[in-house]
C-alpha cells in the first residue's frame, strides 16, 4: 500500500530507519559494559563472567527467535504502527530497567525482555513491504543494513566513551533515544496496513514452528529461505571468534580491533546506503544476489587465508559487498506472499537469523578451537572463515537454482 502523500511516506521510512538505528545503537552501546557488569556481579572472576556473559547471549537470541514471528502476525492483525511504537517504548524501559540492575538475575531478565522488544526488526521489514513498490524494496531494505552498519561503527564507540564515566551510563543514554523515539513516532509514523487486509491472529501462525511453515508454502520461497538461513549462519562466525582471531593471528591490541571493526562499519555504511539501489536496479534482484553472495564469499576466504593484518584488511571492503546480496533475498521473498502475510514474513525470516545466532556461536567457536589446538597442531586458524566461505558457496547455488527464470516466471 503506498502512504498517503509522498512526504508522508519519506517521514514514515524515516522514522523505520531511525528505529533500527537507535536499537542497533543501543545493542552497540552495551557491548562495552554489559561484561563488566557481569563480572561486577560475580566478583571479578573472569572465566565464571565469560560463561554467564555466553548464557545472556543465548538468552536474547532465542528470545529473539521465539517473539519475531509473534509480533510479525500481531502487526498483521493489529497494524505496524501500534506493535512497533510499543516495541520501542518497551525496549526504552527495559534499558532503564538494567540501568537500575542492583543484581544479576535482574540484569538478566533485562536481557530477555530486550531480546523480546528488539524483535520489532520483523514489523519494520513488513512497514517497509507495505509501503514500498517491489522494484523499490532493495533500496530501502539497503537503507535498513545501513543503519546496522551506521550502529555497529558508532554504538561501541559511544558506548566505550559513556562507559568510562560510568558503566550504567550508556543504559541511560539508550533509553532516552529509544523513549524519544517513540515520541517522535507517534506524530509522524502513520498506519501502513488497512483495517480490510489484516487477519486474525492464531498462535498456531505465530509460534516459530508455524511461522516456518509460510516459508514451505511455495517452493521458491523455501529454497530462498533456506539460502537466507545459510547466509545468516555464515555472519555468526564475525561476532563469535573475530575479536580473538585478530588477537591470535595477528597480536593486535583493543585499539586496532576497534579500527578495523569501524572500518567494516564503514564499508558497510557505504554499501548498503549508497550501492545497493543502483546496482539492483543495474542487475535486478536475482543477479544482485548473486554478484553479493559471490563477494561474502571471497572476503570470507581472504580473512582465513590471510597470512599479515595488512591482506586481512584487503578482505573488508571485499566482504562489504557482500550486503548488496541481503536486500536482494528479502525483496524475492516479498514478492511471494500476499499483503497480508508480509508481517508473518519477516517474523519467519527473523526466526531464521534467531537460530542461526543460536546454532553459530558453537559451530564456530569450537571450530576455532579445535583448529588452533595444540593437541590438533592443524596450523589453520582460519578455518572458522573457511567454512563461512562455504555456507555462501552452498547459499549462492541453493538461490541460484531455485530462482531460476522460468520459476520466477512462474511464481508472478
Amino acid at each position: 500500500m503506498e502512504m498517503p502523500t509522498q512526504p508522508r511516506r519519506k517521514a514514515a521510512l524515516t522514522f523505520i530507519f531511525v528505529t533500527v538505528l537507535i536499537d542497533m545503537l543501543a545493542f552497540g552501546m552495551i557491548i562495552p559494559v554489559l561484561p563488566i557488569l557481569v563480572q561486577d556481579f560475580v566478583g571479578g572472576n573472569a572465566a565464571r563472567a565469560a560463561v554467564i556473559y555466553g548464557l545472556f547471549g543465548t538468552a536474547w537470541a532465542l528470545m529473539q527467535f521465539i517473539f519475531s514471528p509473534v509480533q510479525g502476525s500481531l502487526s498483521d492483525h493489529f497494524g505496524r504502527r501500534a506493535v512497533i511504537l510499543i516495541s520501542c517504548a518497551g525496549l526504552g524501559l527495559d534499558f532503564i530497567l538494567m540501568a537500575l540492575a542492583p543484581n544479576l538475575w535482574w540484569l538478566l531478565v533485562g536481557r530477555v525482555i530486550s531480546g523480546i522488544t528488539a524483535a520489532s526488526f520483523s514489523t519494520a521489514g513488513a512497514y517497509i513491504s507495505d509501503v514500498t513498490s517491489p522494484e523499490k524494496r532493495a533500496a530501502s531494505f539497503g537503507l535498513i543494513g545501513a543503519a546496522f552498519g551506521v550502529g555497529f561503527v558508532l554504538g561501541p564507540a559511544l558506548g566505550g566513551l559513556l562507559g568510562a564515566i560510568s558503566p550504567r551510563l550508556p543504559f541511560w543514554a539508550s533509553a532516552f533515544m529509544a523513549l524519544a523515539n517513540v515520541c517522535w513516532g507517534l506524530f509522524v509514523l502513520p498506519e501502513s496496513l488497512p483495517k480490510e487486509k489484516r487477519v486474525p491472529f492464531a498462535w498456531k501462525n505465530a509460534n516459530p514452528l508455524g511461522a516456518l511453515k509460510l516459508l514451505r508454502s511455495h517452493p521458491m520461497l523455501a529454497g530462498v529461505a533456506g539460502s537466507y538461513f545459510l547466509v545468516n549462519l555464515a555472519h555468526v562466525v564475525l561476532p563469535s571468534i573475530t575479536v580473538l582471531y585478530m588477537h591470535y593471528r595477528y597480536g593486535w591490541d583493543t585499539r586496532a580491533v576497534g579500527i578495523v571493526l569501524a572500518g567494516v562499519g564503514i564499508c558497510s555504511l557505504v554499501v548498503q546506503g549508497f550501492l545497493v539501489k543502483p546496482v539492483v536496479r543495474w542487475l535486478k534482484e536475482r543477479r544482485a544476489m548473486a554478484v553479493g553472495l559471490t563477494f561474502g564469499a571471497a572476503g570470507f576466504a581472504i580473512y582465513g587465508l590471510a597470512p599479515t593484518g595488512p591482506i586481512f584488511w584487503i578482505g573488508v571492503p571485499v566482504m562489504a559487498l557482500w550486503g548488496i546480496a541481503t536486500p536482494s533475498l528479502q525483496t524475492i521473498m516479498t514478492q511471494l506472499v500476499s499483503v497480508t502475510e508480509q508481517g508473518r514474513l519477516q517474523g519467519a525470516l527473523a526466526s531464521l537469523v534467531g537460530l542461526a545466532s543460536l546454532i553459530g556461536p558453537i559451530v564456530f567457536t569450537q571450530t576455532f578451537a579445535a583448529f588452533i589446538s595444540t593437541h590438533a597442531d592443524l596450523g589453520l586458524p582460519g578455518a572458522p572463515y573457511l567454512l563461512s566461505a562455504l555456507l555462501i558457496v552452498a547459499a549462492i547455488v541453493l538461490a541460484w537454482r531455485t530462482t531460476r527464470p522460468p520459476a520466477i516466471a512462474t511464481a508472478t
